[in-house]
């Protein structure tokens, strides 16, 4: 089993940085009759960017100081819990800390921010662990494709994305 290093996690941020700027164009080259009537540019816009804020200002520089026992927490969260389920509690955990909503020491760091993701996640897996590269089911947790799920929610009125971006 190989350990989830402070590499792995740092390109998975760029990944998922990278799919909330992608988010962003697509949604900009849709036209206006896609959308909802109470749909809000503005404040879609602003929740991708205090994702990507959070991202480029506290987890990314704050990367190197994740000790190794939460490393090793993240490696066996991600060898034994479905992908699609860490996603969820990620993205929640993504949303308290790009919110605001929270206390801003509680999220001051990557050690942190994990700390609360692993609360959020619970002690006792789901499953039995996997025989799989920790680092591959971690890329698998988000999508890339409407990766805060802005689509879904019910004022948008796009829906999910179809189709191919070149």
């Amino acid at each position: 089993m190989t350990r989830v290093a402070p590499e792995d996690i740092r390109d998975f941020l760029l990944g998922f940085a990278a799919a909330i700027e992608l988010d962003q164009v697509r949604v900009d080259a849709m036209p206006r009759e896609k959308f909802h009537p109470l749909y809000s540019d503005a404040m879609w816009r602003m929740w991708r960017n205090n994702h990507l804020e959070y991202i480029n200002r506290i987890l990314l520089p704050t990367l190197n100081g994740v000790p190794a026992a939460l490393l090793k927490e993240l490696t066996r969260v991600a060898m034994t819990y479905e992908p699609a389920a860490v996603g969820r509690i990620l993205i929640h955990t993504f949303s308290d800390a790009a919110s605001g909503c929270c206390a801003e020491e509680v999220f001051e760091t990557t050690s942190l921010f994990l700390g609360c993701f692993f609360e959020e996640i619970g002690i006792d897996p789901p499953e039995k662990s996997i025989n799989s590269d920790a680092r591959a089911r971690m890329m698998q947790w988000l999508p890339v494709t409407d990766p805060l799920n802005i689509s879904k929610d019910p004022e948008c009125g796009y829906g999910q994305p179809a189709g191919f971006v070149n």
